[in-house]
């Protein structure tokens, strides 16, 4: 009751300030963030080949369409922290994913999520789903926002409502309505050109096609309610595809993103914008909107700014996923991408139970890897090591499988983009890796087990996992192993749109449910 008393305490304060000042609350345009899980920009408005998104398509037509928006991290807590305050992660010690609650620290510098600063104004703000998934405090529902649906509100009272559609999220459904042929796909040349590769891609988009409709029944509501003439819509992923090389990395296969806003009235339908705009730019974007002025000036900035027009760079980082350590930095341009990576001794495919618990092609390639089928672009990826800088020239290779940090004819643009990099991870207060995050000397030099999975299930009280992560022994398993789970993802993967197939279960657990 007492947090109650307060938000309404609040609300009176607001509208009474806004009275004062002569605009009416209730003119202030309505802010509604609809967030799918774990998608590049993997549908038919974008140019995808065999999905069809026609409801998110429609909301770019009547909208502005961006072509290059990424996010800040290439998964949940890291970048919906950053999403959720307009600050990169780093710069507010929410990097690490997932942190702990007891390991959770307030934000720093005076700096508030959107939805107090919201709240503060006035705004009813209300969370739709269940995933809020930030690495600071505090965290939790009642501390974050006031109710669960707009209609809690009271009458003419503007609101800022954040939905997740987490259908992206694996496991996927197919889709019963339009199923999609494994002939009408287009594959990235980093995967392998299987029926089974092709398989498990199509299914993905047929989930994407799920969620399209379920984007269509809330905008149809939006409409059906007489609100959606007054109510700015953001439509954007929370990070890159749920795929081997995709989620968790730094390509963009990572961290590129769809996003679309619709205003009427104020955006001119239709558009599609060529500007770097960031997931960061969304706080700055709907406090613009609603005339609220942060109390500490944020990373990103609006949408609709001149500083967006001319932005040359974005940012992204990854470090700690589950308790697989990892660092790694990246600065990217419309024209080159470097990625610096700053623990180049730890293979890029080190022991993770989720990637190897839900991604039937890394199980398909590890097999391929390992027989000596991938082709040199797809085999790199499985390398005992990585190099310190990555480079790649998007104008000529947009899929990022040529390293041109060697090349002698790219040193400039080699040097000019890791000072820009390190510049910006000076202002982020980005200090590198730690000796106790980095773990040399912790482990035993070779695993002991079959499987690094079988070694870690049975080494919790031994070791300090939360302080020093997994151990990075590659490979994780043998070609025995990785053919066993990929056989067992075989039926599964192939299943009709009718089938309840359940996800395979048993060859890979979590070890936070194991410490439960």
């Amino acid at each position: 009751m007492k947090k109650q008393h307060q938000w309404i305490l609040t609300l009176i304060f607001s509208l009474l300030a806004g009275l004062a000042m002569g605009t009416p609350a209730d003119n202030r345009p309505n802010i509604l963030w609809i967030t799918i899980e774990d998608w590049c920009p993997d549908l038919s408005c974008y140019g995808t080949k065999g999905i069809q998104t026609p409801h998110v398509d429609q909301l770019a037509a009547e909208g502005i369409r961006y072509e290059y928006a990424f996010t800040t991290a290439p998964v949940c807590s890291a970048s919906r922290s950053a999403m959720m305050t307009g600050f990169h992660q780093n710069y507010i010690g929410a990097s690490q994913h997932r942190t702990p609650g007891n390991d959770k620290k307030p934000l720093p510098y005076g700096i508030k999520p959107i939805s107090n600063l919201l709240a503060e104004a006035g705004y009813f703000t209300c969370l739709m789903s269940k995933k809020i998934d930030c690495n600071f405090v505090p965290s939790g529902h009642d501390d974050l926002f006031m109710g669960h649906d707009w209609k809690e509100r009271q009458p003419g009272q503007p609101f800022f409502a954040r939905i997740t559609l987490s259908g992206t999220h694996r496991s996927w459904k197919r889709d019963p309505v339009r199923p999609i042929a494994i002939k009408d796909i287009e594959l990235p040349p980093y995967y392998p050109d299987t029926p089974f590769v092709r398989r498990d891609w199509a299914n993905g988009l047929e989930q994407m096609q799920l969620v399209d409709r379920e984007t269509g029944d809330l905008l149809q509501r939006l409409e059906d309610e007489g609100l959606a003439g007054n109510t700015i819509v953001i439509f954007i992923a929370d990070h890159g595809r749920c795929h081997i090389r995709g989620k968790q990395f730094l390509y963009d296969g990572g961290i590129r993103i769809p996003m679309i806003v619709r205003w009427p009235g104020h955006i001119k339908p239709g558009q599609v914008n060529q500007s770097l705009v960031s997931s960061l730019d969304l706080c700055a974007t709907s406090l613009e909107v609603a005339g609220v002025t942060p109390p500490v000036p944020l990373h990103g900035a609006s949408l609709f700014s001149q500083e967006v027009k001319t932005r040359k760079y974005v940012f992204a980082a990854r470090d700690k996923m589950d308790e697989t350590h990892d660092s790694m930095r990246a600065i990217r341009s419309h024209d080159f991408k470097l990625i610096q990576n700053l623990m180049p001794e730890r293979p890029y495919l080190q022991y993770n139970f989720y990637k190897e618990g839900h991604y039937p092609m890394l199980a398909e390639m590890a097999v391929m890897y390992a027989k000596g089928t991938l082709t040199p672009a797809q085999a790199a990826f499985f390398a005992p090591t990585k190099p310190e800088v990555e480079l790649y020239d998007l104008r000529t290779d947009p899929h990022e499988t040529k390293n041109l940090a060697g090349n002698s004819k790219y040193a400039s643009i080699k040097k000019e983009l890791l000072t820009e990099l390190n510049k910006w991870r000076k202002s982020i207060n980005d200090h590198g890796v730690s000796a106790d995050f980095r773990a040399d000397g912790i482990f035993p030099k070779t695993c002991t087990t079959k499987t690094v999975q079988e070694w870690v299930e049975s080494n919790g009280k031994k070791y300090d996992f939360k302080t020093n992560g997994w151990p990075a022994w590659y490979p994780t398993r043998d070609l025995a192993d990785w053919q066993r789970i990929r056989d067992q993802w075989e039926p599964y993967v192939f299943r009709t749109p009718a089938a309840k197939a359940k996800k395979p279960a048993g060859f890979t657990k979590s070890w936070k449910k194991k410490k439960k």
